[in-house]
């Protein structure tokens, strides 16, 4: 059936979600109800900012996951919500119990800003953070649409949508039988990905008054290293970039009372007293060490003490990252639908997932010193005599050092994530009212093994003690049988923490029209929103005792009521002006009472012409997680700057050269909800039939932003942080207190750009389509009293608020044959400038990271009787992501950002699907 002209209009824009094509009745006559709104409509009539891909779009990409697919979009942030950077334990913001899991953060307000909801309703949040929706845990292969709102929503759904709604739609009333098998395999080996599928349906609603169908998915992610891939190279100095670590695999001798260099040491001729030293460093030898190099201290001067590093070596550890970790996936769909009545239907919904990610992290960087009672003893086999560099050495004497302790093994935990809804469902209508109620039950649990690269703390110091370990392994050695025994003897594997969401809910509404006012029908909706959420989060052993363990501090069962209730009006003005009004009360049983309302308008003048606009409030509960997590001591890595103590007593070490500095994080039961006021206002123009466009600019003011306040943002901000900084009675800091506050906030302008065009030449026809999304402004402040800093097309470590991010298309189609061309672009941005932005950078050093461009192509053929096959090439060009000089301690990537780029290259993907009829 052909569209009226503001119709198509209305679905080039993707302003209304796709009926698909199993569903029954067409949809110029099926009312709808679309992402943002809870009254039903016939879909011509909608007008809402919402971007649709289908499920075809997704396969013809050769993607794979649900991580890649959000990742694709223009609206959402370019942060550390992948699962290439969550494998990770350093970073500003490092999660470090959501190994395996990924996120999406619309507009880069952050995952807990972006409500991810499937078939329009809540699941529950992933089982070890507790912080939002794993993506893992979507049925990919289900799907039959994706729905993204890009429009703060809290008046509809309530708490998360401040960001905006990913609704991701799954298949319904399916008959037959599908199979479909791809892969997808990278040019340069490693990453290569594998994914079996079947769905299956019985039944018709309108001839059977049933229909029952089911989905299975599995799929498999190979492990890609980082020394598969030549750009991920932390040394590279003339270019700014070099290791900021003294943790190397042949140990740098370290300072200290009562070891064998003292509390420090001269070297003839330089007053300077120094805290660390290297034999290979004064033989000019670290590089004969694979990985390792002579410490650039130039580099790192005002940030790292150079009384610790001039005479040491560093290691490249961020080259050791595995970039994609092995992934195994199984996804089980199950949905049985009954006509109860021929306006009244009944569904049973089973979803459940299970995912097992294996996070492989470099191996643990040791100390050995007085305190920790593991000094490498005088007369051990493999004592390292010092006296020809440095006259003081006291041979008899035990040896401090710090040793990056590759022999122990890579730090590999297995997260096994569960994931299971069951839902029932009754939806219908009495004439042209329409109702939907449901009652559910979610859970996510997450468990971690710990398999290798972690031991006892006692037994590892214990065994270090006995001299039996080399921790100066020269290049072609290796340690003794009785030194690999004895590291094994240490080692701890077995399940060593889990985590549980829970979410109960019930639900419904009502939506129809009230009467009819000269300009049409006044429709309305209300409904009902009981939730019950759970968290707990625990240890199965006494994480105290293993070194450099893993995870948060234990939280014990905790829960809350959610109590909302929501009304709706569409009021039809004028013949050419409709405006959406909403509100929404909700009441957390922990946090309080919020009610936030939003008023929506679309005036269409002319046939060809439509202005769209909104303004809301919003609003985000903190999570358990954040209000109750228990507090979590940590170490920074040594050479931290005390700039307050250091300014005070320059040069002497305790202040301007910190070895073991702790901090604590945990939760703060003083949070408040961050809030939120929001507006769009926009148009969509269809100037010739088949081309059109839309321009929606869009702004978002937060206020009492929830965010996790790092160690270093506090002692960067010693001056208006100082009550967080706790010292001891001569001075010296004994922790940064750190962790979650309400920050100031932020405030976030942009341009979302949507183009269309389609025609025919011919017998072919011809698709285009670009959606973008311009970064106004991005200003942020990190606590309350700070001005508010522009973020955009500059480095920072959480997210990178890039000026410019859009994916065009182009597709051809004739007869059984289909091509599709994809550009991917991204903007480049200001770099991260080495040495704290202190001083000049090396004469090589370029401060701006170029821009990201990739190209994936694919080619379609359906001439095999019910068969599909598809052949696509992902990064057409082979582009290796833009270089960076960003400090890895800080951001993952070595030379390289994966908040950016992929790291996988040129791939290969074939896929194969077939009906049986």
């Amino acid at each position: 059936m052909k569209l009226k002209k503001l119709a198509q209009l209305v679905a080039l824009m993707g302003v209304v979600g796709p009926v698909v094509a199993q569903e029954a009745a067409p949809p110029a006559m099926q009312r709808v109800e679309v992402t943002g709104s809870s009254i039903k409509r016939v879909a011509k009539e909608g007008a809402l900012p919402v971007q649709v891909i289908t499920f075809d779009q997704i396969e013809k990409q050769g993607i794979t996951t649900t991580e890649q697919l959000v990742r694709t979009l223009s609206a959402n942030g370019t942060g550390a919500d992948n699962m290439t950077s969550g494998n990770n334990v350093f970073g500003a913001d490092a999660d470090r119990v959501s190994g395996g899991a990924s996120f999406a953060s619309l507009r880069g307000l952050g995952p807990s800003s972006t409500l991810v909801l499937l078939n329009g309703r809540r699941i529950a949040t992933h089982g070890a953070s507790g912080k939002s929706v794993d993506l893992n845990s979507i049925p990919l292969g289900a799907i039959s649409r994706v729905e993204i709102l890009k429009d703060g929503a809290s008046a509809i759904y309530g708490t998360d949508a401040i960001g905006g709604v990913i609704n991701f739609i799954l298949k319904t009333n399916y008959s037959g039988v599908e199979a479909s098998v791809s892969t997808n395999d990278t040019q340069a080996g490693g990453g290569a990905t594998r994914r079996a599928s079947l769905l299956a349906g019985t039944g018709s609603l309108e001839s059977d008054r049933y229909n029952i169908m089911a989905s299975l998915t599995v799929d498999k992610a190979q492990r890609l290293n980082g020394s598969d891939r030549s750009f991920v190279n932390g040394f590279q100095p003339g270019r700014g970039l070099s290791p900021d670590t003294t943790g190397t695999p042949f140990a740098n001798q370290m300072a200290g009372t009562g070891t064998a260099l003292g509390t420090s040491f001269q070297l003839p001729g330089d007053p300077n007293k120094y805290l660390q030293a290297n034999p290979l460093s004064f033989q000019g030898k670290c590089d004969s060490i694979a990985g390792m190099s002579q410490y650039q201290t130039a580099l790192w001067k005002d940030v790292t003490s150079p009384l610790r590093t001039t005479h040491s070596c560093a290691y490249d550890y961020g080259a050791d990252y595995v970039l994609q970790f092995p992934v195994e996936r199984a996804n089980l769909l199950s949905r049985g639908t009954f006509q109860l009545a021929p306006d009244h239907r009944m569904f049973v919904e089973v979803l459940g997932s299970r995912t097992k990610a294996t996070a492989i992290l470099t191996p643990m960087q040791v100390q050995a010193t007085v305190a920790n009672k593991n000094l490498y003893p005088v007369g051990g086999a493999y004592y390292q005599d010092l006296s020809a560099y440095i006259p003081s050495f006291d041979k008899t004497k035990p040896i401090s050092y710090k040793w990056r302790a590759n022999d122990v093994g890579n730090r590999t935990q297995e997260n096994t994530t569960d994931n299971a809804r069951v839902l029932v469902g009754f939806e219908g209508n009495f004439g042209k009212w329409d109702y939907k109620a449901g009652i559910s039950r979610a859970e996510s649990s997450t468990k971690t093994k710990l398999t290798d690269g972690y031991s006892y703390t006692d037994k590892l110091y214990a065994a270090l003690a006995s001299g039996i370990i080399n921790p100066w392994v020269g290049a072609g050695q290796s340690q003794t049988e009785a030194a690999k025994q004895l590291i094994e003897s240490t080692k701890f594997r077995g399940d060593f923490q889990h985590g549980k969401t829970t979410l109960t809910q019930i639900d419904g509404s009502v939506s129809g029209e009230l009467f009819q006012l000269p300009a049409g029908a006044l429709a309305m909706a209300a409904g009902f929103d009981l939730r019950r959420e759970g968290y707990s989060f625990g240890q199965d052993v006494d994480a105290i005792q293993i070194l450099l363990a893993p995870g948060n501090a234990a939280l014990k069962d905790a829960s809350r009521t959610v109590k909302a209730v929501y009304a709706e009006l569409l009021v039809p003005v004028t013949k050419d002006l409709e405006m959406q009004l909403a509100i929404r009360r909700d009441d957390y049983s922990l946090v309080g009472a919020t009610t936030n309302p939003k008023v929506a308008f679309r005036y269409q003048p002319t046939d060809f012409l439509l202005f769209r606009g909104s303004a809301s409030k919003g609003f985000l509960a903190p999570s358990f997680q954040q209000l109750y997590s228990g507090s979590l001591s940590q170490e920074l890595p040594n050479g931290v700057i005390d700039q307050e103590g250091c300014a005070k007593h320059p040069g002497v070490p305790e202040y301007c050269a910190i070895d073991r500095l702790d901090y604590r994080t945990g939760g703060n039961t003083n949070l408040k909800p961050e809030t939120s006021k929001q507006g769009s206002v926009g148009f969509v123009i269809e100037p010739f039939k088949g081309y059109s466009a839309s321009f929606d600019y869009w702004a978002i003011n937060t206020k009492d932003r929830i965010l996790n306040r790092t160690p270093q943002i506090v002692l960067a901000n010693y001056q208006a942080l100082n009550q967080y900084i706790h010292r001891n009675p001569d001075g010296t800091i004994e922790y940064v207190q750190a962790g979650w506050i309400n920050a100031a906030g932020s405030r976030v302008r942009g341009l979302d750009v949507g183009l269309r065009g389609e025609g025919k030449i011919q017998d072919a026809k011809w698709t285009a389509t670009l959606d973008g999304t311009y970064m106004d402004s991005f200003k942020f402040a990190e606590y309350q009293g700070q001005e508010y800093q522009e973020l955009v097309g500059k480095f920072y470590t959480r997210d990178l608020y890039l000026r410019w991010k859009h994916n065009a298309s182009f597709g051809v189609s004739r007869g059984d044959w289909s091509g599709l061309l994809i550009q991917s672009f991204s903007s480049g941005y200001k770099d991260q400038l080495p040495n704290g932005g202190k001083g000049a950078p090396p004469p090589g050093f370029k401060p701006d990271v170029s821009s990201y461009t990739t190209y994936n192509l694919s080619g379609t053929y359906t001439g095999f009787k019910n068969t599909t096959i598809t052949v696509g090439i992902q990064n057409l060009f082979d582009r290796d992501p833009p270089f960076t000089a960003h400090n890895v301690d800080e951001v993952v990537g070595a030379g390289w950002d994966p908040r950016v780029a992929d790291p996988r290259g040129r791939s290969l993907s074939f896929q194969l699907k077939y009906k049986f009829m």
